[in-house]
């Protein structure tokens, strides 16, 4: 078997069949929900894994081997290993938490002090606040995702709308943040300051935010709401989500938070009588089993990932979109293009954005497009393209924790579509030099 480092620095010319298996999950995914009526029907990691497969049949050049190494190698990367321990460690909060009765404390709480009607909106306004604090996505829908379950059921508002708000606002602030790993990508990558980033930013997405809020207000008001029993909430059993949101606003790392929060969870638990001591592995074991599945997922996507660069997919992309570039704002496309384009093929947006970047860098500095706008088109593109996707980690994660299928979550992911036309006018309207 030839060394593993020239296994990993190969890459073939381009090659649009590279791209096969993404369109083969796609195929599977959603076909077999369109064809049957019940997109519950296909097991997620299935049609991951088929789709595997299908990338480990491609290129004769390798040993079936040889593609194992490969593959085996995209699953070791540090952004998908640091994904799957907040996957884990995320599902043991959730567990405890709710056990220890503070996600039922946390929604009474909450639907106890806000109006109904703004149920909705508020969960997608709490999602912008925990994920801008957090940097994390995917740490901010495990947080909310329970909760928002629990809001639909106390007031009948369907689950997917709730969830949907979560996702919405959980792509807020992984966008915005600064400790988020996908704008400290974008800054490095491009040489600019995070400040300035953040403000090109932030004029891009707030637009897309407001309407948002009025959107979710609107579809969700009027509805009539009797709540199903006392809204009776006990304050120290709120303290875990208390201790995530404080700790997510002075920019606590993520572990730190998750394991922190379970540690209190815990506490609170026992002194609440809500468990006992001999509760404890059990509820953490319960947990760590409900978010095996999507770590599975995200190992297979890596492998897929990796595979689908190894045999000139991205080099496909890469040379599709530089081809088409040309012009002040059509640069400013061809980045948004490329970076999106790499995020389907990923599903990742900070490995997309690291993909993407050396282009991208060359394109800002052709069509002189300023480093802190090429770092918020990198950002906010990959965002909508990870807000979008029915196989992203988000959309995953979120179904996992609900109970849904992302195909009946993603009606409701109004905020990645409006910064997408948000971002699509700002270049419109640009002027070169600015």
């Amino acid at each position: 078997m030839r060394d593993l480092k020239d296994l990993l620095d190969y890459q073939e010319d381009k090659n649009i069949m590279a791209l096969l298996p993404i369109f083969v999950f796609i195929v599977l995914f959603v076909g077999s929900g369109i064809i049957t009526g019940d997109f519950y029907l296909m097991p997620t990691t299935m049609a991951f894994l088929v789709a595997l497969f299908v990338a480990l049949l491609q290129n004769k050049k390798f040993t079936f081997e040889e593609k194992l190494c490969v593959a085996a190698s995209g699953a070791g990367d540090v952004n998908i290993i640091t994904m799957c321990i907040i996957y884990l460690l995320a599902g043991v909060f959730s567990a405890v938490v709710t056990a220890a009765g503070g996600v039922t404390s946390t929604v009474n709480f909450a639907l106890s002090i806000i109006p109904v009607d703004f149920a909705v909106p508020g969960l997608f306004l709490m999602g912008c606040f925990i994920s801008l604090a957090m940097g994390t996505s995917c740490g901010t829908i495990a947080a909310l995702a329970p909760i928002a379950v629990d809001i639909s059921v106390k007031t009948g508002y369907n689950p997917a709308m709730c969830i949907g708000a979560v996702v919405c606002g959980a792509m807020f602030g992984d966008n915005l943040s600064m400790i988020s790993d996908t704008t400290i990508a974008a800054v490095r990558t491009q040489g600019c300051e995070m400040s300035d980033k953040f403000k090109a930013n932030f004029k891009i997405v707030l637009p897309a935010a407001i309407a948002t809020v009025i959107i979710f207000y609107a579809i969700s008001s009027g509805n009539a709401y009797v709540a199903n029993s006392d809204l009776k909430y006990n304050v120290i059993q709120i303290v875990p989500y208390m201790m995530i949101l404080v700790g997510a606003l002075f920019g606590v790392n993520v572990f730190a938070l998750l394991g922190g929060g379970t540690i209190v969870s815990v506490l609170v638990g026992l002194y609440t009588n809500s468990f006992t001591a001999g509760n404890i592995l059990g509820l953490t074991g319960k947990g760590l089993s409900g978010m095996y599945e999507i770590s599975i997922i995200a190992i297979l996507a890596a492998c897929i990932s990796t595979l689908v660069r190894m045999n000139g997919g991205f080099k496909w992309i890469l040379d599709s979109v530089q081809g088409r570039v040309g012009g002040y704002k059509g640069g400013q496309f061809g980045i948004g293009a490329l970076v999106l384009m790499m995020d389907f093929a990923t599903a990742n947006n900070t490995i997309a954005i690291v993909l993407a970047a050396p282009l991208a860098k060359q394109i800002a500095r052709t069509f002189k497009i300023s480093a802190k706008r090429s770092a918020s088109l990198l950002d906010t593109f990959s965002s909508v393209g990870q807000g979008l996707i029915p196989y992203g980690a988000q959309l995953l994660s979120a179904a996992a924790l609900s109970g849904l299928t992302p195909l009946v979550i993603m009606p409701y992911l109004y905020y990645p579509v409006l910064m997408l036309v948000c971002v699509v006018g700002y270049i419109l309207i640009s002027k070169e030099g600015e």
